[in-house]
């Protein structure tokens, strides 16, 4: 009962909103958290990456608890690239990836994306969760990433 509880107040207490340029500071905070695709040069990835991917080349959704950011998605409209999607490590296995998946899935098609791809590590709950996903393999990145695509249905 005790843990019924506590995921209903949780539920009560938490966003799923499209992200904006102010909360930059907190997605790259759940960024450097990330135990999979860690940063080798934190500072390669900064503001001006989020800005740009956030108002000129696509959107971004997070999940906030108590205005806290717990994960989040970006995508891109110009080549349907999913960019991003992150979850606080504290917060994983609870079906927040797959929330803000979905919303960003969702929000891109209505921006008139019909395909999308993207790269991660081989052999990662990552690739494992794109694949659950509905994702198909594509041929071998020549660095040797993991390339996926997702067709709109």
């Amino acid at each position: 009962m005790q843990e019924f509880r506590h995921r209903r107040e949780l539920a009560l207490l938490m966003l799923l909103r499209p992200a904006t340029p102010a909360d930059i500071g907190q997605l790259h905070r759940v960024r450097l958290l990330v135990r999979e695709n860690r940063l080798s040069d934190p500072a390669r990835i900064g503001e001006g990456d989020y800005l740009e991917h956030l108002t000129t080349l696509g959107a971004g959704w997070l999940l906030e608890v108590e205005t806290r950011v717990i994960g989040f998605a970006i995508g891109r409209v110009t080549d349907g690239n999913i960019w991003a999607l992150f979850v606080d490590p504290v917060h994983e296995g609870r079906g927040y990836g797959s929330q803000l998946h979905d919303a960003m899935i969702a929000g891109l098609r209505v921006r008139g994306v019909s395909s999308f791809w993207l790269t991660t590590e081989p052999g990662t709950r990552a690739e494992r969760f794109y694949l659950h996903k509905g994702w198909m393999p594509l041929p071998p990145h020549p660095v040797g990433e993991v390339r996926l695509s997702l067709r709109a249905s």
